[in-house]
């Protein structure tokens, strides 16, 4: 495995790192960027995932996160994937920005001609994970994930299909039964064909009412996002975590949105909230 550090800037003390690779679950050269807080020499330290959310690059979070100050004061390392395969050779659809590249929606697609490269699942419950572990002083014993958006519908199906990996699980404005909205059912349908029971392992809410636990949930959702009602149906999660008796502090923020403007307000409490639970 050959990392390509494509940038190196000091921040907090840090190193903020944008790297590439070959990923074999992609089929396809892969971006990402880890923050290292500063740290004494041999030090492992706890990690946290966030997955970004429709039309995003990991620059997004990275550039507007606001969270290497909060990383640093609680010593995380902080990892940013992109949201999908990119490449002149992989399929897009270009006139629609919430299927095809930046669209991943964190699935490995069944059907052509996605099949090839959209494996974003294996990318990162698998393939990432071995990348940091290898390249980085983290200690993949304890890890938390996070997203926003499609990434939190990804950080919350990822953490619930893989129990007992992420000891820590937040989201921003997740998308939390995308069986049941328009962005999922678009996504799941090309993705994973028409066969609805291949979509539920896809879906937070349905992954809950199946059994799947989570030890503990934060969840910070803006009452003037203009998607909540339609797309992202928070009250869904309260409902299902409750009856499932899964801990759950889900927030409704007012006034906010679904921008970074909002995420950033909240990030700094959500790196604090995974560090006191990682150790």
């Amino acid at each position: 495995m050959t990392l390509e550090y494509l940038s190196q800037n000091k921040a907090f003390g840090g190193d903020q790192f944008v790297l590439s690779h070959h990923s074999e679950a992609t089929g396809t050269e892969m971006t990402f960027s880890v923050y290292v807080p500063p740290h004494e020499e041999g030090a492992k330290l706890p990690v946290l995932w966030y997955l970004s959310g429709l039309t995003c690059t990991h620059a997004n979070v990275t550039e507007k996160g606001e969270f290497r100050q909060a990383c640093a004061d609680h010593g995380v390392i902080f990892v940013a994937p992109d949201t999908s395969p990119r490449g002149d050779d992989v399929p897009d659809a270009a006139d629609e920005y919430d299927f095809g590249k930046g669209a991943g929606f964190y699935v490995d697609a069944t059907q052509q001609p996605w099949s090839k490269h959209y494996r974003m699942r294996s990318y990162i419950e698998d393939e990432l994970p071995g990348v940091i572990a290898a390249n980085f002083p983290a200690d993949m014993a304890r890890q938390g994930i996070t997203g926003h958006s499609m990434g939190g519908h990804g950080a919350l199906t990822i953490a619930l299909r893989n129990e007992g990996r992420f000891r820590t699980v937040s989201a921003f404005a997740p998308i939390v039964a995308p069986t049941k909205v328009p962005w999922g059912e678009k996504a799941l349908s090309r993705y994973l064909g028409e066969d609805r029971e291949a979509w539920a392992e896809y879906d937070a809410v349905a992954l809950i009412e199946n059994g799947a636990q989570l030890g503990h949930l934060l969840v910070d959702q803006g009452t003037s996002d203009n998607f909540l009602e339609e797309q992202l149906k928070t009250g869904l999660l309260s409902m299902a975590c409750a009856k499932a008796g899964i801990p759950a502090d889900i927030r409704m923020q007012e006034g906010y949105d679904h921008s970074y403007y909002f995420i950033s307000t909240f990030m700094a409490e959500h790196v604090k909230w995974h560090a006191e639970r990682l150790g």
